[in-house]
């Protein structure tokens, strides 16, 4: 059965809407800075298409992204996760957005409760559990609730605390909240989640690690995550 084209019927090409959403997720632009930047290459669309083909197109790219990746992940980032939350406002409310990464800075999970307690923590390991499996060593803060959470999971001993430990996920938190400051925040719950679940899996898909690798071997790497997005969602 041929795979179902998910941009027939618009009129714009698909070349168009991956350039706009890549755009946007991945670089601390705003809907409008998106709209003069598409101007500039001769393309006129309004912030308010961009918009809603971040909405429509930036949850389906996000998704292959992980598919094709979740398998890597599982065997190569179980030696050492990092875990931690950071608060963000959503209409003037405290809410916490829990994030894990693996020993490279690879994005896991991003989770958004309303609370920082037994719950939330549990929450956010058995999701990332259960699609991931068990680390070896699981670095957090000293908040007592990871310590409740993993000792109900039977995982108690995975856990490991120092005071730089976990500068790791704490510089992996800058990408978001430069995010946050070009979107002047968020007004819902839901659109947090949808939002952080999208940039992580672009940010992980075009995060190469300058650092980690010669000059012709990031170039290499960077062309190949460019034509693997320009190829998402092809028919």
């Amino acid at each position: 059965m041929a795979k179902r084209d998910p941009f027939k019927y618009f009129k714009s090409s698909p070349e168009i809407i991956r350039l706009a959403v890549r755009l946007y997720v991945r670089f601390p632009l705003s809907l409008r800075n998106v709209e003069d930047l598409l101007h500039e290459r001769g393309i006129d669309v309004s912030y308010e298409t961009v918009r809603y083909w971040w909405n429509r197109f930036g949850p389906m790219f996000a998704s292959e992204i992980r598919r094709k990746r979740v398998q890597k992940l599982r065997a190569f980032s179980k030696w050492q996760w990092h875990v931690d939350e950071v608060f963000v406002k959503i209409k003037g409310e405290r809410h916490y957005l829990w994030r894990a990464v693996d020993h490279e800075g690879e994005v896991l999970e991003s989770v958004v409760t309303k609370r920082r307690n037994k719950p939330a923590a549990l929450k956010m390991l058995r999701k990332i559990m259960r699609r991931y499996g068990r680390p070896e060593v699981l670095v957090t803060d000293r908040l007592p609730s990871y310590k409740a959470a993993l000792r109900e999971l039977g995982c108690g001993d995975l856990q490991t605390c120092g005071r730089w430990l976990n500068n790791r996920i704490e510089n992996s938190h800058l990408p978001f909240r430069r995010r946050e400051r070009a979107m002047q925040r968020f007004r819902k719950m839901r659109s947090l989640q949808k939002f952080v679940a999208v940039h992580s899996s672009v940010f992980n898909h075009f995060n190469q690690g300058r650092t980690l690798s010669r000059r012709d071997i990031f170039k290499l790497n960077r062309s190949a995550a460019l034509a693997e997005w320009r190829g998402l969602g092809a028919a």
